[in-house]
């Protein structure tokens, strides 16, 4: 017996299928193989094509098929995860309407700061535990005030891992979670929220209906399941943004414990058991894959949009012939500190953490006599580890202090100039476990569907990989604190 986990990125569908004796991946394929561009018509926008996420998971399911390393037939059910914060909206044929508005698009952000102080700051936060900002509710504002035509012919408003579910099923549903990370959910209330669609005029009829978020999201339809190999029928039993899913694939569910993530963008997510906010959004706090009215589990989420981005950014323009592999060597031939050179890694969008500014990417120190491509690519690294510290000083801020912090072998954690530096700049031991989140996707589908009798059942093979513990955190801080300076510096100019 078998489960399918999709993941929907940012760069490319990950599939996996696991078997449910042994919880451990079986099989994984990758669509497309080049990362997926993002459209960006305007300076701060981003937006990509629904229509293509789907192309894209039928190639990669079909792919995943081609291994014949399992029996399609023998997949039982399905799990999503997704890109958070994004907004998909259909008609009432289910066509798409427009292009996707993804999770690092800046353009709503001053409906955001509008709606926040309109509804009052302290209520929007001890209600929403965030400001509306730059997520979903106020994506579908900017579309109702920019886009009028379209906005009337909106039959449901998604977020992105509800679009592929409708696709494989037919059927529109929500969940407590997905409408918390897009800043629909009252958390005192327990409910959809009067003053978001009050203030914005946002007709309740656009959010679909919402399930727990492991149950049937439908069940998969027949003429999907034919061509794409698999049985009819089957359930979609789970859907989660990517870092809560992170988090589970972490078996990061319980009150205090810590999942980090370095893809395309950065993430420390960590899970709480009070409706705890930042009075500044710099970090915002959703409801985590674990919620219920009784158990408020709630994930504390601090983002970084340019890591992964800046890093491909990086070997594009200075080394495209390399491997990432080659690169962390490069990386690794340079000293402590990149010889003076600093990176600012912000040029993926405006920074939550950093108030919403957009500071841009900058190299600084440049020294022409003296730094080579190690140092470029060490810098790189350094200053994406420095901007998660920043960013874990304002969750410290908040009252999360982990004391230990688990990752997936993946993504920039694959290097050890980076996981090093990781460790050595928050002080925090970082434990690794082989971790996909299409594998994690698939694990809570088996949870959804009531084959796995809990979260905990799931990951009885969960075993640590490896443990990096400090070893040069004294040397690390003056040079993050000249790092923190400089950022500072450039904040104070563009207020």
């Amino acid at each position: 017996m078998y489960l399918l986990g999709i993941d929907l990125g940012t760069s490319s569908i990950k599939v996996a299928v696991v078997d449910v004796a042994t919880q451990q991946n079986i099989a994984t394929a990758q669509y497309p193989e080049e990362e997926t561009a993002i459209k960006s018509l305007q300076t701060g926008w981003a937006e990509q094509s629904p229509n293509d996420w789907w192309f894209n998971v039928q190639q990669a399911i079909l792919k995943l098929n081609a291994t014949a390393l399992f029996d399609p037939k023998e997949i039982k059910a399905i799990g999503i995860a997704y890109q958070m914060h994004g907004l998909v909206v259909v008609d009432q044929n289910q066509q798409v309407l427009r292009d996707s508005i993804i999770w690092c698009d800046s353009r709503a952000i001053d409906l955001g700061n509008q709606a926040f102080e309109a509804i009052g700051e302290e209520k929007a936060l001890k209600h929403l535990l965030n400001s509306p900002g730059n997520f979903t509710a106020s994506k579908l504002a900017w579309v109702k005030a920019n886009e009028p035509d379209i906005y009337g012919r909106i039959d449901k408003m998604m977020l992105p891992g509800d679009f592929i579910a409708m696709k494989l099923t037919g059927e529109i549903t929500t969940s407590i979670s997905a409408l918390s990370e897009g800043i629909f959910w009252d958390f005192k209330n327990h409910e959809i929220s009067n003053d978001v669609l009050h203030y914005y005029g946002i007709d309740e009829h656009l959010i679909p209906a919402v399930r727990p978020l492991f149950s049937a999201h439908g069940h998969l339809k027949t003429d999907v399941a034919t061509a794409l190999g698999l049985t009819s029928g089957i359930p979609v039993a789970y859907k989660s943004g990517d870092q809560p899913n992170n988090a589970l694939s972490l078996n990061v569910l319980r009150p205090g414990e810590v999942a980090a993530t370095a893809g395309t963008s950065g993430v420390i997510y960590g899970v709480s058991n009070d409706l705890t906010y930042d009075k500044q959004s710099r970090v915002n706090t959703f409801a985590h894959v674990t919620y219920s009215e009784e158990k408020k589990h709630t994930g504390v989420l601090l983002c970084i949009n340019g890591t992964g981005s800046m890093y491909r950014w990086a070997k594009h323009n200075f080394a495209p012939l390399a491997t990432y592999a080659e690169l962390n060597k490069l990386a690794s031939e340079a000293p402590i500190g990149s010889n003076g050179l600093k990176l600012l890694p912000f040029g993926n969008g405006a920074e939550r953490m950093l108030n919403n500014k957009y500071t841009g990417a900058q190299f600084l120190g440049i020294d022409l006599n003296t730094h080579n491509p190690s140092d470029i690519f060490r810098a790189v690294q350094e200053g994406i580890a420095f901007s998660f510290r920043y960013g874990l000083d304002i969750m410290r801020e908040n009252g999360m202090s982990p004391k230990v912090i688990r990752a997936g072998r993946a993504n920039l954690f694959l290097s050890e100039v980076f996981a090093q530096t990781f460790v050595d700049v928050t002080g925090i031991p970082v434990e690794f476990y082989e971790n996909d989140g299409s594998v994690g996707a698939a694990l809570g589908a088996g949870i959804g569907a009531g084959i796995f009798k809990s979260a905990e059942e799931a990951f009885t093979n969960h075993e640590i990989i490896k443990t990096l513990s400090p070893k040069h955190s004294v040397v690390y801080e003056p040079i993050y604190q000249d790092w923190k300076k400089i950022l500072e510096k450039q904040l104070s100019i563009g207020s």
